[in-house]
């Protein structure tokens, strides 16, 4: 019922207008962006459960806490504007309503968000010229820009669209997202940016938004960190025309459309995790609960020596184990198996069967499986993450120089 765009493929939604340029934060790249809508959106927001919040965070949540319609959102990277007090908050002020005035939009209409190096003044000035310069290159084919300028150390951009017919009307997702490092599964590790021209009430774009976050963003794990900048944003402009009624079939289809882009875009954060070189999906398989089913993912996710086994094309299959146990889940470890795809390595009662030639084939590959099957329930939950190199080590301890 849904049609995926290739990513970092041009993709337009209906009303809305991206660009991205280099201002000066940042030494060379891209460095800020703007998503613009020709018309209000109904916007919803999730947002960094991290106590200590970015000021940029701070505004746009009070924006989206308020229910009120939104137009824009620029963005910045190279400076987290987190950690700055009072200062800091100003200077997102400053920003949010100077880009307002270039657009001839209210200050409520514009979201912000940051990231980069905590503790920082925001270099104000060096922003306003850019809002002077970026605002006349907003176009129906910026997405890709304001992709590449959101980045940190990605090495990759990040944009995504899917189309999805509704009432024989087609809708469109566009969606473009950061992430590499300071990934930990909670709440939505990275920033990211979505649009649609479908016609959605406050009340249910929240409601398919946190669904989706839910199942996809809280789901993945690089490094273990949650940054303070963290956001998820889903803006609606309406001019597809096609409606989203609460608990219709329109919104169920919407809702798993949403659902398949949010994944997407989690799974390309995890598979550029910093120094990263594996995606692996890890399937947690008859918990006794969801709840504990999570435990598990997280634990596993997490768990360096894992993650490092994983790298090291180590079938190292009691690291997971000992995951397993220290994740607080409702588990028999006797009755625990795991298999790497389809290649059993433990069954129950502790019984080895681990093929040491063709486990190294498995973990060779860039992606691959790691199921575990408790034994305790019916309940499941899917997590991603990726392997730890020294090339993590190497961007992380030169991250501001």
């Amino acid at each position: 019922m849904y049609q995926f765009i290739e990513n970092g493929t041009v993709t337009t939604v209906n009303g809305f207008k991206a660009a991205g340029i280099f201002c000066g934060i940042k030494r060379k790249r891209k460095d800020i962006a703007l998503i613009y809508s020709e018309t209000p959106c109904t916007a919803a927001g999730t947002f960094t459960i991290n106590k200590v919040k970015a000021a940029p965070l701070l505004v746009s949540r009070n924006i989206i806490n308020k229910g009120g319609t939104v137009k824009a959102v620029l963005v910045n990277s190279g400076n987290a504007n987190a950690c700055t007090g009072k200062a800091g908050m100003q200077d997102a002020k400053e920003t949010q309503d100077y880009c307002a005035k270039k657009l001839g939009i209210k200050t409520s209409e514009v979201l912000i968000s940051s990231t980069g190096v905590i503790g920082k003044r925001m270099p104000v000035d060096t922003i306003l010229s850019g809002i002077d310069q970026i605002v006349p290159l907003l176009s129906t084919d910026g997405g890709i820009d304001a992709a590449e300028a959101i980045m940190t150390t990605d090495t990759k951009i990040k944009s995504f669209a899917v189309k999805v017919f509704l009432k024989n009307q087609e809708v469109t997702i566009g969606a473009i997202c950061k992430g590499s490092g300071m990934i930990m599964p909670n709440m939505a590790t990275m920033l990211a940016f979505i649009t649609t021209d479908a016609v959605i009430s406050q009340t249910v774009i929240k409601k398919v938004l946190l669904a989706s976050v839910k199942n996809t963003f809280n789901k993945i794990s690089v490094d273990g960190e949650t940054s303070t900048n963290d956001m998820v944003t889903l803006m609606a402009n309406g001019l597809s025309g096609v409606v989203i009624e609460e608990n219709s079939e329109e919104e169920n289809l919407f809702q798993q459309a949403l659902e398949a882009v949010s994944q997407e875009m989690a799974k390309s954060i995890v598979s550029d995790g910093e120094g990263a070189t594996k995606l692996v999906t890890i399937n947690i398989n008859n918990a006794k609960s969801v709840k504990d089913a999570d435990k598990v993912g997280k634990s596993v996710a997490n768990s360096l020596l894992v993650k490092t086994a994983i790298y090291g094309r180590d079938a190292n299959w009691g690291r997971i184990m000992s995951a397993v146990g220290t994740s607080g889940a409702s588990v028999n470890p006797s009755k625990v198996s795991i298999s790497f795809n389809d290649l059993p390595v433990l069954r129950a009662g502790y019984s080895i069967v681990l093929d040491e030639d063709k486990a190294l084939e498995v973990l060779s590959q860039k992606e691959f499986e790691i199921n575990i099957n408790l034994e305790a329930g019916t309940k499941n939950a899917t997590w991603w993450t990726c392997d730890l190199t020294e090339d993590y080590i190497k961007i992380n301890a030169e991250y501001r120089t």
